[in-house]
């Protein structure tokens, strides 16, 4: 009876041997379990928050930077990356909630 032993080398794909370091190839940093993994490890725009929240913020100074972030939020932007989804929806409710607010505005204004 004999007793096999095998090598676990299932890092190889996320580190960087010494050799190859040298003539300055990189790893892949992806994993063949977790294909997202190492995809979304770049900061955010706009200071790290994202355009979504950096839009909701500096709405409330230009309500139009709303407007810009819905156009993004309906156009699918946050496929490219789904940390921004949260933002880009809080500043389309707030776009939402200040074009009702305008319109019953000008509406008791000029009844």
């Amino acid at each position: 009876m004999s007793i096999e032993v095998v090598a676990d080398n299932s890092l190889s794909g996320l580190q960087m041997d010494t050799g190859d370091q040298r003539k300055g190839e990189y790893a892949p940093r992806s994993d063949s379990e977790n294909p997202l993994l190492g995809k979304f490890d770049k900061p955010l725009p706009c200071f790290g928050c994202g355009i979504g929240w950096f839009s909701f913020l500096l709405g409330f100074v230009c309500p139009l930077l709303w407007y810009y972030a819905t156009i993004l939020y309906f156009g699918n932007y946050y496929h490219k990356d789904p940390r921004e989804r949260a933002g880009l929806a809080a500043s389309a409710i707030a776009a939402l909630v200040f074009t009702i607010a305008a319109v019953i505005t000008v509406a008791v204004i000029v009844l």
